[in-house]
């Protein structure tokens, strides 16, 4: 399925039509080394050192493996600094990049399905290794990561589980466990460095070879942890596939 996104039609990912659609109020826009900070204060919104393809999943909500697109997208880096309208919240701020890549890069881009190597992640013959999260317990809506290792820890989603894994590396997962509701989990692995890769260039892998990740301890973690395993599939996923994008945008 193609769902085409012209220059000025980017309006279908918000609520409005295209005259209300929200902009930056001013916004500057320059070639930059790669480091990849961020911050959103009140009113304010930088990013800096971003790859243009990072500045993409930002904008259409997308992990970067499923963006195609010219290979300079991962490795042309930009600062972005925006004055947000007042008024307008966060929630809005994906529209506005939107916008601010069609008017600065002339961008124009679809969003198709097409059959991709995947890890479906699905509940294990035994069964899973967790219980459903209790709602009234003491922060059961705070959700732990451990950093420089592997881990996250809390109450999660089945779903949500999916697209953190899909952000380690391995290429993207998705949830095929039929769990609806939301569960304490403590999962916890050695990452792998040829998979779990830091920095600008992280978890962009277009189409993993599954056959030569599952040996990874993330894989086995998953099992002896949670009940569950990845396993590797042939689906379609959703791709923002780039048809026109400048490699120099127009002035501030």
């Amino acid at each position: 399925m193609r769902i085409s996104i012209g220059l000025f039609a980017i309006a279908a990912f918000a609520a409005q039509n295209a005259t209300e659609q929200p902009k930056f109020e001013v916004a500057s826009v320059k070639r930059a080394e790669c480091s990849m900070e961020n911050s959103i204060d009140p009113g304010m919104v930088t990013l800096k050192g971003f790859p243009l393809k990072a500045v993409l999943a930002e904008a259409f909500q997308v992990k970067m493996d499923q963006i195609e697109g010219p290979s300079w997208l991962d490795n042309e880096c930009f600062d972005l600094i925006a004055k947000m309208p007042e008024g307008v919240g966060k929630d809005r701020m994906p529209a506005m990049l939107q916008a601010l890549l069609a008017d600065r890069f002339k961008l124009a881009a679809h969003m198709e399905d097409r059959p991709r190597n995947v890890y479906a992640l699905v509940v294990d013959k035994g069964g899973p290794k967790f219980k459903e999260s209790d709602p009234n317990a003491p922060n059961q809506r705070f959700l732990r990561f451990t950093f420089g290792g592997g881990g996250i820890k809390g109450s999660v989603t089945m779903a949500a589980l999916a697209r953190y894994l899909s952000g380690r590396g391995y290429g993207p997962v998705l949830d095929f466990t039929g769990l609806n509701g939301k569960y304490d989990i403590d999962l916890a692995w050695a990452p792998d460095p040829a998979f779990e890769r830091s920095g600008p260039n992280a978890a962009v892998h277009p189409d993993p070879a599954p056959a030569s990740a599952p040996t990874a301890d993330l894989f086995h973690a998953i099992r002896e942890s949670l009940g569950l395993k990845l396993e590797p599939r042939k689906e379609p996923v959703g791709v923002l596939v780039v048809d026109h994008v400048e490699r120099v945008p127009t002035g501030n």
